[in-house]
Protein backbone atom coordinates (compact mmCIF):
# COMPACT_ATOMS: atom_id res chain seq x y z
CA UNK A 1 0.00 0.00 0.00
CA UNK A 2 1.19 3.11 -0.93
CA UNK A 3 0.52 6.03 1.88
CA UNK A 4 1.17 9.71 2.32
CA UNK A 5 3.66 10.63 4.82
CA UNK A 6 5.45 14.64 5.54
CA UNK A 7 4.84 15.40 1.32
CA UNK A 8 5.92 11.97 0.29
CA UNK A 9 3.85 9.01 -1.12
CA UNK A 10 5.59 5.72 -0.39
CA UNK A 11 5.42 1.92 0.15
CA UNK A 12 4.12 2.02 4.15
CA UNK A 13 7.52 -1.17 4.64
CA UNK A 14 9.31 2.29 4.22
CA UNK A 15 7.23 4.51 6.18
CA UNK A 16 9.33 6.10 9.32
CA UNK A 17 7.77 7.54 12.54
CA UNK A 18 10.35 9.01 15.44
CA UNK A 19 10.07 7.55 18.48
CA UNK A 20 10.04 11.12 19.41
CA UNK A 21 6.95 11.96 18.34
CA UNK A 22 4.91 13.72 20.95
CA UNK A 23 2.13 11.51 19.31
CA UNK A 24 3.63 7.95 20.55
CA UNK A 25 5.20 9.92 24.00
CA UNK A 26 2.30 11.21 24.93
CA UNK A 27 -0.63 10.97 22.96
CA UNK A 28 -0.64 14.28 21.45
CA UNK A 29 -2.60 13.80 18.05
CA UNK A 30 -5.53 13.75 16.28
CA UNK A 31 -7.05 12.08 13.52
CA UNK A 32 -10.35 11.56 11.27
CA UNK A 33 -11.84 8.87 9.63
CA UNK A 34 -14.49 9.25 6.34
CA UNK A 35 -15.47 7.14 3.20
CA UNK A 36 -14.93 8.07 -0.26
CA UNK A 37 -17.56 7.62 -2.89
CA UNK A 38 -16.82 7.59 -7.04
CA UNK A 39 -13.76 8.79 -5.34
CA UNK A 40 -15.01 12.00 -3.47
CA UNK A 41 -15.51 12.19 0.74
CA UNK A 42 -18.53 13.07 1.83
CA UNK A 43 -19.30 15.29 4.34
CA UNK A 44 -15.60 16.25 3.99
CA UNK A 45 -16.46 20.23 5.43
CA UNK A 46 -17.66 18.59 8.47
CA UNK A 47 -14.58 16.33 8.76
CA UNK A 48 -12.34 19.09 8.41
CA UNK A 49 -13.83 21.65 10.69
CA UNK A 50 -13.86 19.09 13.24
CA UNK A 51 -10.06 18.47 12.53
CA UNK A 52 -8.92 22.50 12.58
CA UNK A 53 -10.75 22.69 16.20
CA UNK A 54 -9.54 19.99 17.35
CA UNK A 55 -5.90 20.87 15.88
CA UNK A 56 -6.37 24.09 17.65
CA UNK A 57 -6.85 22.69 21.28
CA UNK A 58 -4.05 20.92 21.42
CA UNK A 59 -1.67 23.20 19.20
CA UNK A 60 -0.28 21.63 16.72
CA UNK A 61 -0.06 24.18 13.91
CA UNK A 62 -1.29 22.88 10.88
CA UNK A 63 -3.78 24.07 8.45
CA UNK A 64 -6.21 21.88 6.85
CA UNK A 65 -6.66 22.73 3.15
CA UNK A 66 -9.45 21.39 1.19
CA UNK A 67 -7.96 21.48 -2.02
CA UNK A 68 -4.64 19.94 -1.04
CA UNK A 69 -6.86 17.13 0.33
CA UNK A 70 -8.94 16.35 -2.09
CA UNK A 71 -5.43 15.99 -4.37
CA UNK A 72 -3.78 14.08 -1.84
CA UNK A 73 -6.74 11.70 -1.99
CA UNK A 74 -6.87 11.36 -5.88
CA UNK A 75 -3.20 10.78 -5.50
CA UNK A 76 -3.10 7.92 -3.48
CA UNK A 77 -6.30 6.22 -5.05
CA UNK A 78 -4.33 6.32 -8.49
CA UNK A 79 -1.23 4.94 -6.35
CA UNK A 80 -3.19 2.40 -4.93
CA UNK A 81 -5.28 1.37 -8.12
CA UNK A 82 -8.49 1.59 -6.41
CA UNK A 83 -10.54 2.36 -9.54
CA UNK A 84 -13.98 2.35 -8.46
CA UNK A 85 -12.94 5.36 -5.89
CA UNK A 86 -14.43 3.46 -3.25
CA UNK A 87 -12.25 3.68 -0.15
CA UNK A 88 -12.41 4.47 3.89
CA UNK A 89 -9.57 7.33 4.65
CA UNK A 90 -7.56 8.06 7.86
CA UNK A 91 -5.73 11.36 8.27
CA UNK A 92 -4.01 11.45 10.93
CA UNK A 93 -1.95 14.25 12.32
CA UNK A 94 0.43 13.77 15.52
CA UNK A 95 2.45 16.87 17.55
CA UNK A 96 5.82 15.41 15.78
CA UNK A 97 9.48 15.73 17.28
CA UNK A 98 10.09 17.99 19.76
CA UNK A 99 13.51 19.20 22.28
CA UNK A 100 10.91 20.65 24.65
CA UNK A 101 10.24 18.02 26.22
CA UNK A 102 6.94 17.47 28.20
CA UNK A 103 5.55 21.19 28.33
CA UNK A 104 3.28 23.84 27.20
CA UNK A 105 4.30 24.82 23.54
CA UNK A 106 3.11 24.92 19.66
CA UNK A 107 3.83 22.00 17.61
CA UNK A 108 5.32 23.92 14.31
CA UNK A 109 6.04 20.51 12.29
CA UNK A 110 3.55 17.68 12.90
CA UNK A 111 3.54 14.12 11.54
CA UNK A 112 0.83 13.84 8.90
CA UNK A 113 0.27 10.77 7.30
CA UNK A 114 -2.97 9.28 5.22
CA UNK A 115 -3.89 6.39 3.48
CA UNK A 116 -6.90 4.71 2.00
CA UNK A 117 -8.25 0.78 1.99
CA UNK A 118 -10.27 -0.10 -0.61
CA UNK A 119 -13.92 -0.37 0.90
CA UNK A 120 -16.49 -2.95 -0.42
CA UNK A 121 -19.80 -1.91 0.82
CA UNK A 122 -21.75 -5.20 0.34
CA UNK A 123 -19.21 -6.15 3.29
CA UNK A 124 -20.62 -3.75 5.41
CA UNK A 125 -23.40 -4.74 8.04
CA UNK A 126 -26.94 -3.82 7.48
CA UNK A 127 -27.96 -4.07 11.16
CA UNK A 128 -26.56 -4.23 14.51
CA UNK A 129 -27.16 -6.01 17.94
CA UNK A 130 -26.57 -3.23 20.65
CA UNK A 131 -24.76 -5.12 23.89
CA UNK A 132 -24.67 -2.74 27.05
CA UNK A 133 -21.00 -2.33 28.14
CA UNK A 134 -20.23 -2.53 31.93
CA UNK A 135 -17.27 -0.28 31.28
CA UNK A 136 -18.47 3.58 31.23
CA UNK A 137 -17.67 6.56 28.97
CA UNK A 138 -14.95 8.19 30.66
CA UNK A 139 -14.80 11.91 30.33
CA UNK A 140 -13.08 13.97 28.10
CA UNK A 141 -9.88 15.23 28.90
CA UNK A 142 -10.76 18.91 27.72
CA UNK A 143 -14.03 20.75 27.96
CA UNK A 144 -15.49 18.43 24.55
CA UNK A 145 -14.19 15.18 23.25
CA UNK A 146 -11.65 15.39 20.88
CA UNK A 147 -11.07 12.42 18.17
CA UNK A 148 -7.62 11.97 19.42
CA UNK A 149 -5.16 9.05 19.72
CA UNK A 150 -6.09 9.00 23.46
CA UNK A 151 -8.40 5.61 22.59
CA UNK A 152 -7.97 3.52 26.07
CA UNK A 153 -11.64 3.54 26.98
CA UNK A 154 -12.79 2.29 23.22
CA UNK A 155 -10.14 -0.44 23.16
CA UNK A 156 -11.40 -1.69 26.99
CA UNK A 157 -14.69 -1.87 25.50
CA UNK A 158 -13.86 -3.53 22.71
CA UNK A 159 -12.30 -6.20 24.43
CA UNK A 160 -14.90 -6.66 26.34
CA UNK A 161 -17.74 -7.02 23.94
CA UNK A 162 -15.04 -8.85 20.90
CA UNK A 163 -14.61 -8.43 17.15
CA UNK A 164 -18.07 -9.97 16.14
CA UNK A 165 -18.97 -7.04 13.47
CA UNK A 166 -23.10 -7.88 14.38
CA UNK A 167 -22.62 -6.59 18.20
CA UNK A 168 -22.25 -2.75 18.91
CA UNK A 169 -20.79 -2.07 22.50
CA UNK A 170 -23.21 0.88 23.88
CA UNK A 171 -21.85 2.67 26.89
CA UNK A 172 -23.27 4.94 29.76
CA UNK A 173 -21.95 8.10 31.65
CA UNK A 174 -20.73 7.63 35.49
CA UNK A 175 -23.91 8.54 36.24
CA UNK A 176 -25.95 5.63 34.08
CA UNK A 177 -27.16 7.86 31.30
CA UNK A 178 -26.68 6.94 27.51
CA UNK A 179 -23.52 8.29 26.17
CA UNK A 180 -22.42 6.85 22.84
CA UNK A 181 -21.13 3.30 20.79
CA UNK A 182 -17.49 2.10 20.72
CA UNK A 183 -17.36 3.75 17.28
CA UNK A 184 -20.85 5.37 17.13
CA UNK A 185 -23.59 7.84 17.46
CA UNK A 186 -26.26 6.57 18.84
CA UNK A 187 -30.13 7.43 17.97
CA UNK A 188 -33.69 6.28 18.76
CA UNK A 189 -37.42 7.60 18.28
CA UNK A 190 -40.37 7.10 20.12
CA UNK A 191 -43.68 8.28 18.48
CA UNK A 192 -42.61 11.47 16.80
CA UNK A 193 -39.97 12.28 18.73
CA UNK A 194 -36.02 11.25 17.96
CA UNK A 195 -33.83 11.60 20.99
CA UNK A 196 -30.14 11.65 21.02
CA UNK A 197 -27.37 11.96 24.21
CA UNK A 198 -26.02 15.74 24.17
CA UNK A 199 -22.19 16.29 23.94
CA UNK A 200 -22.20 17.41 27.82
CA UNK A 201 -22.27 13.48 28.48
CA UNK A 202 -18.80 13.19 26.80
CA UNK A 203 -19.56 11.83 23.44
CA UNK A 204 -17.74 12.56 20.00
CA UNK A 205 -19.66 15.22 18.30
CA UNK A 206 -19.97 13.13 15.00
CA UNK A 207 -20.29 14.40 11.65
CA UNK A 208 -22.77 11.96 10.59
CA UNK A 209 -24.61 12.40 14.44
CA UNK A 210 -24.49 16.38 12.96
CA UNK A 211 -26.27 14.73 9.50
CA UNK A 212 -28.65 13.11 11.01
CA UNK A 213 -29.63 15.92 13.42
CA UNK A 214 -30.03 18.72 11.16
CA UNK A 215 -32.08 16.61 8.38
CA UNK A 216 -34.23 15.40 11.12
CA UNK A 217 -35.10 18.91 12.25
CA UNK A 218 -35.44 19.91 8.61
CA UNK A 219 -37.96 17.85 8.50
CA UNK A 220 -39.99 19.45 10.85
CA UNK A 221 -39.20 16.55 13.49
CA UNK A 222 -38.68 17.10 17.05
CA UNK A 223 -34.91 16.35 18.22
CA UNK A 224 -33.96 16.15 21.64
CA UNK A 225 -30.46 16.12 22.73
CA UNK A 226 -30.40 15.34 26.38
CA UNK A 227 -29.22 12.83 29.37
CA UNK A 228 -31.33 10.07 29.51
CA UNK A 229 -31.30 6.50 31.23
CA UNK A 230 -31.19 2.93 29.40
CA UNK A 231 -34.65 2.71 29.81
CA UNK A 232 -35.50 5.02 27.71
CA UNK A 233 -33.26 3.79 24.62
CA UNK A 234 -35.15 0.04 25.45
CA UNK A 235 -38.77 1.70 25.46
CA UNK A 236 -38.31 3.19 21.75
CA UNK A 237 -40.28 2.38 18.75
CA UNK A 238 -36.57 2.33 16.51
CA UNK A 239 -33.08 3.09 17.24
CA UNK A 240 -30.02 3.09 15.39
CA UNK A 241 -26.30 4.05 14.95
CA UNK A 242 -24.17 6.59 12.97
CA UNK A 243 -20.73 5.98 11.73
CA UNK A 244 -19.28 7.78 8.65
CA UNK A 245 -17.96 4.55 7.54
CA UNK A 246 -20.97 2.73 8.36
CA UNK A 247 -23.36 5.16 7.97
CA UNK A 248 -26.57 5.02 9.51
CA UNK A 249 -27.35 1.61 10.89
CA UNK A 250 -30.09 0.63 12.26
CA UNK A 251 -30.10 -1.85 15.28
CA UNK A 252 -32.49 -5.29 15.42
CA UNK A 253 -32.16 -5.29 19.23
CA UNK A 254 -30.43 -3.81 22.13
CA UNK A 255 -30.08 -6.45 25.14
CA UNK A 256 -33.26 -8.23 24.92
CA UNK A 257 -35.50 -5.44 23.46
CA UNK A 258 -36.59 -6.18 19.58
CA UNK A 259 -36.68 -3.13 17.44
CA UNK A 260 -37.78 -2.88 13.30
CA UNK A 261 -34.19 -3.06 12.39
CA UNK A 262 -34.06 -2.75 8.51
CA UNK A 263 -37.73 -2.02 8.47
CA UNK A 264 -37.61 0.54 10.96
CA UNK A 265 -39.28 3.61 9.03
CA UNK A 266 -37.17 7.06 10.09
CA UNK A 267 -33.74 4.42 9.29
CA UNK A 268 -35.31 4.28 5.83
CA UNK A 269 -35.68 7.65 5.81
CA UNK A 270 -32.52 8.81 6.83
CA UNK A 271 -30.58 6.26 4.74
CA UNK A 272 -32.99 7.60 1.69
CA UNK A 273 -31.18 11.24 2.79
CA UNK A 274 -27.98 10.09 2.97
CA UNK A 275 -27.54 8.02 -0.42
CA UNK A 276 -29.61 11.35 -2.00
CA UNK A 277 -26.94 13.75 -1.21
CA UNK A 278 -24.13 11.39 -2.17
CA UNK A 279 -25.70 10.96 -5.15
CA UNK A 280 -25.85 14.68 -5.36
CA UNK A 281 -22.19 15.53 -4.61
CA UNK A 282 -21.01 12.92 -7.67
CA UNK A 283 -23.26 14.51 -9.69
CA UNK A 284 -21.65 17.88 -9.09
CA UNK A 285 -18.50 16.29 -9.74
CA UNK A 286 -18.99 14.67 -13.12
CA UNK A 287 -20.66 18.44 -14.08
CA UNK A 288 -17.20 19.91 -13.02
CA UNK A 289 -15.04 17.44 -14.86
CA UNK A 290 -17.43 17.88 -18.14
CA UNK A 291 -17.07 21.67 -17.57
CA UNK A 292 -13.36 21.27 -17.32
CA UNK A 293 -12.67 19.12 -20.34
CA UNK A 294 -15.27 21.86 -22.74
Amino acid sequence: MIIYLNGQYIEEKEAVLSPFDHGYLYGIGVFETFRLYGGRPFLLDGHIGRLKRALRDVQIAYDVSRQELLDMLDKLLLLNDIKDGSARVRLNISAGISDKGFAAQTYEKPTVLCFVHPLNPETLPVQKEGKLLSIRRNTPEGSLRLKSHHYLNNMYAKQEIGNDPKYEGIFLTEEGDVAEGIVSNVFWRKENTVYTPSLDTGILDGVTRQFVIGEMKRQGTEVIEGRFPFQSMLEADEAWMTNSVLEIIPFSKIEEAQFPGVSGETVQFLQKLYQQDINKMNLQKEEQNGAAND
